[in-house]
């Protein structure tokens, strides 16, 4: 069964990550149906957060898949 490429909502926000090891990353993370960024965080059951179009040092464009664990803190851009 084929599901249509419409059948999840995009909704792109800009956020800045602070993790554990003092790294900053600039990037972007599909909202989806969720309201705030703190939701991505603390109302989902996945360890992981999936950033994309990633600027950090000299990566640019890149998909990273973040553990939870290793986030000191997330900075939405408005």
């Amino acid at each position: 069964m084929e599901e249509s490429k419409d059948a999840y909502k995009r909704e792109y926000r800009n956020v800045t990550i602070r993790t554990i090891d003092g790294s900053t990353l600039l990037g972007k993370v599909n909202m989806g149906i969720k309201e705030r960024v703190s939701d991505l965080f603390t109302k989902t059951e996945s360890p992981f957060i999936v950033l994309f179009d990633v600027r950090h040092r000299d990566i640019s464009g890149k998909v990273l898949f973040i553990n939870k664990n290793n986030i000191v803190w997330v900075e939405p851009e408005d």
